[in-house]
């Protein structure tokens, strides 16, 4: 059973760098491996669109959704699509619908804590949103309707409530 599980993870690390990649740059321009910052696998093709991970130059992950469409730098996301920091913890998670935001967005900091919270409508923000302290209190609270903000912004300090 061990050899089993040893050949099977020998299998997939064996494909997984056998996939072709396309080295981009910080400005998602193609380049050498050499000059480049990232790099994506040939996308997996998976019912009615494509599986899509992106991956930082020294192998994290960082950014994986589906998409509709296999265009790299131009996807059609579809639900939501993770992304990464270089250190592999989560950096923001956001919603899409026929490629664009639509739904839920979170970011987070680079320790794992939720920085801020709020929903778009057809691209634009749209409801309220929330901006978080690291040790969780809020720090700004407001409202968004198509994009722009509307009615009071309030700021709050770390020291109160």
């Amino acid at each position: 059973m061990r050899a089993l599980v040893i050949l099977f993870f020998s299998f997939s690390i064996f494909f997984s760098w056998a996939q072709e990649k396309t080295w981009y740059n910080n400005n998602w321009k193609k380049v050498s491996q050499s000059e480049a910052a990232y790099y994506i696998p040939t996308p997996k093709k998976v019912k009615n669109g494509y599986w899509i991970v992106k991956y930082y130059k020294n192998g994290q992950k960082y950014t994986e959704g589906f998409s509709t469409d296999s265009k790299i730098t131009n996807e059609a996301y579809e639900g939501v699509v993770n992304y990464y920091n270089a250190n592999g913890s989560i950096a923001k998670k956001e919603s899409y619908r026929n490629g664009e935001l639509n739904g839920l967005k979170k970011v987070y900091f680079s320790t794992g804590e939720l920085k801020s919270v709020g929903r778009y409508r057809n691209g634009k923000e749209d409801g309220v949103w929330k901006t978080f302290y690291k040790n969780g209190k809020i720090k700004t609270r407001g409202k968004y309707k198509k994009g722009e903000k509307v009615g009071v912004w309030k700021t709050f300090y770390k020291n109160i409530y």
